[in-house]
């Protein structure tokens, strides 16, 4: 048996493994169930009860304006009187402030949608690719297995390389049929409870691309979990960096960022990284700065992350944590 076929059996016969993929995908289930039940499509016998309902508010809306002129009137010339505007100013409902289709649940339409779906699966197999990856390495350093395995495959850097090609390869497979299933539910969710208009080739090749930089990410976290317990040849050691990195580096930095009111503060801030990458752009704002110009007065100084940008700050930061695992399998003392 092939070293690469043994790790990928021991990954995908980890019971952590399969218990957290499935967890992972009942929260995805759980997500298709609840846009799909509360969107409905404006069937006539539904605009027909929104309509009356919308009917009824307005009425509701007239007797209370009408009773409420009447009492200003009344109370004219008496102390009273300083309890209401002037009568002429009372807010007299009209027609079109009560329109049928706000009393509707809401359609699902794909095109205007998906996207905030995809960012959405791509955070949540994110967060697995990350857990996964490392306790997969972490649990084969602190129970000794790494040594074990080491004893009979004394190639290091072939061992640790093995495993990862192992993890990203399991993942990436694992995303692609997460995703085309995601992608099927939520048309098929269009398509019996909403719409599916505008779905035109370069709307389905702007959805593909943006699914495969959401592979990406997986592939990313995956690795950066991998890396991290390599390095402190622990589990806890990825962990305890993903915490201290969200606890120290966005809420803390966040503040004194605010406090020092330093320019463009979002762009030190990994959540903007993100979305550049998935959305292809984000725009941080200089709040302190004005940019002044005859037409729009004083506007804010911006700054634009591309999501070029964005992937070469991703493909960095991987390859300083895996690059240093590398290092360390090579060089330090596996005992």
């Amino acid at each position: 048996m092939s070293l690469y076929t043994a790790e990928t059996r021991r990954l995908t016969k980890r019971r952590f493994t399969r218990f957290f993929a499935l967890g992972t995908l009942l929260v995805l289930a759980a997500v298709v169930t609840g846009v799909f039940l509360s969107h409905h499509r404006p069937a006539p016998e539904r605009l027909a009860t929104a309509q009356a309902q919308a009917d009824r508010e307005y009425e509701s809306a007239v007797r209370q304006a009408t009773g409420v002129t009447t009492e200003c009137l009344a109370a004219q010339g008496t102390p009273a009187a300083a309890n209401f505007p002037p009568c002429d100013q009372v807010y007299q409902p009209v027609r079109e402030d009560f329109r049928a289709e706000w009393y509707l649940a809401p359609a699902f339409d794909f095109r205007e949608q998906f996207g905030y779906l995809v960012i959405t699966l791509a955070a949540l197999l994110a967060v697995m690719a990350f857990v996964i990856g490392a306790s997969y390495v972490g649990a084969e350093w602190s129970s000794g297995g790494m040594m074990n395995l080491l004893l009979w495959r004394p190639r290091r850097l072939e061992v640790l390389g093995t495993k990862l090609a192992a993890l990203l390869v399991n993942l990436t497979l694992f995303t692609v049929a997460v995703s085309a299933a995601w992608t099927g539910l939520f048309a098929l969710t269009a398509d019996r409870r909403g719409t599916l208009t505008g779905m035109t080739s370069g709307a389905w090749q702007s959805i593909l691309l943006m699914e495969l930089r959401g592979l990406v990410l997986v592939l990313v976290a995956g690795a950066l979990g991998f890396g991290l317990a390599s390095l402190g040849r622990h589990t806890a050691m990825a962990l305890g960096a993903a915490i201290g990195a969200v606890i120290v580096f966005q809420f803390g930095l966040r503040i004194v960022l605010s406090l020092a009111d330093a320019p463009f503060a979002d762009a030190y801030l990994v959540p903007v990284w993100i979305q550049a990458w998935l959305d292809k752009s984000a725009v941080a704002t200089d709040l302190s700065s004005c940019d002044y110009s005859s037409a729009d007065g004083c506007t804010p100084a911006s700054l634009t992350i591309t999501w070029p940008m964005a992937g070469g700050m991703l493909a960095a930061v991987v390859g300083l944590v895996v690059g240093a695992a590398m290092w360390t399998m090579r060089s330090r003392d596996i005992t």
